[in-house]
């Protein structure tokens, strides 16, 4: 029994070519066993698919039809064998991978180690920045983006959820009182990230849809919640930074949640986000995948008793 895929594969070009010979040419075989396996297709199939003269093969109706359906399902089997075989290949060489300055610190650096031991062929360049990147102009290979993602054409794959805080350390709220109400931030001295609109130096943003907005006013601002936890724990004022930032100070009792009348913002999310390439290359897929395997399970930012 001859192979259907390659029959398929000779009906396309012949119909792109209008001959068999043309088409055995082109994939190697000789025009009688191009003839056989267009003869096979149509005996399976129960229709004529040509025209035949003795100058141009012409499509039937029932050809056209089956054309458009082998040009769309080739194609897919192909990618799915060559996903399939990309998997078998090392991965190697430079991977620029960006991430924000507190995260990547805290939760990227720390993977490194066990990622270079399970793939040492491949070098990584971390570059840690708050401010969001171009990946395709400063040849980044691999991001790591917190929150919502905007529409555009990179590729993303979600890590782990990240949620928000507000909080401030009793040193400061025994001085100040706590704030039971999000229009209570007012009266307070509120601590903002300048490369935010939600949780920025003017006004604070709560609801699951970010509906509700607060003014707010205070004596710092900067592009780093690392930079402004260090504020707060000093008794600065209140912060309102992700959980990825708080949670050890939350634990440790040297920050303490603070609970208003109005939820905190959902946040969106953290991603792996990547250049829009129909096969990522061999090193960013196995980084994908370590760090989803990484942030599965319990988070080690999670406030939740284990």
């Amino acid at each position: 029994m001859l192979d259907r895929i390659t029959s398929m594969r000779v009906f396309i070009r012949a119909a792109s070519a209008g001959s068999l010979s043309a088409a055995a040419r082109h994939l190697g075989m000789s025009p009688a066993m191009a003839t056989k396996h267009v003869d096979a297709l149509e005996a399976r199939l129960g229709v004529k698919l040509f025209h035949r003269s003795t100058r141009r093969l012409s499509l039937t109706e029932a050809g056209s039809r089956y054309l458009e359906a082998c040009q769309r399902i080739l194609p897919e089997i192909d990618e799915a064998e060559a996903s399939i075989a990309s998997q078998r290949v090392e991965a190697t060489g430079l991977l620029r991978l960006n991430a924000p300055l507190s995260f990547g610190t805290r939760y990227i650096a720390p993977l490194l180690p066990a990622f270079s031991r399970r793939h040492p062929a491949v070098k990584v360049e971390l570059g840690l920045a708050d401010s969001q990147v171009d990946l395709l102009d400063g040849g980044w290979d691999l991001a790591v983006r917190i929150g919502q993602l905007e529409d555009s054409p990179l590729q993303a794959r979600r890590l782990a959820d990240c949620a928000m805080q507000v909080c401030a350390a009793p040193r400061y709220l025994d001085e100040r009182g706590v704030p039971r109400r999000v229009a209570d931030l007012a009266q307070h001295n509120c601590l903002g990230y300048s490369l935010s609109t939600l949780v920025g130096s003017k006004q604070w943003a709560f609801g699951r849809d970010a509906q509700v907005r607060v003014a707010i006013s205070g004596d710092l601002v900067a592009n780093n919640g690392s930079a402004l936890l260090a504020a707060a724990l000093g008794g600065q004022g209140v912060i309102y930074q992700p959980q990825f930032i708080v949670a050890p100070a939350l634990r440790s009792g040297e920050l303490v949640a603070l609970e208003l009348d109005q939820p905190c913002i959902a946040l969106g999310g953290i991603h792996a986000v990547y250049p829009p390439e129909r096969r990522p290359p061999a090193k960013v897929r196995v980084m994908i995948d370590y760090l989803v395997e990484a942030f599965s399970g319990e988070l080690p930012w999670s406030l939740t008793p284990p």
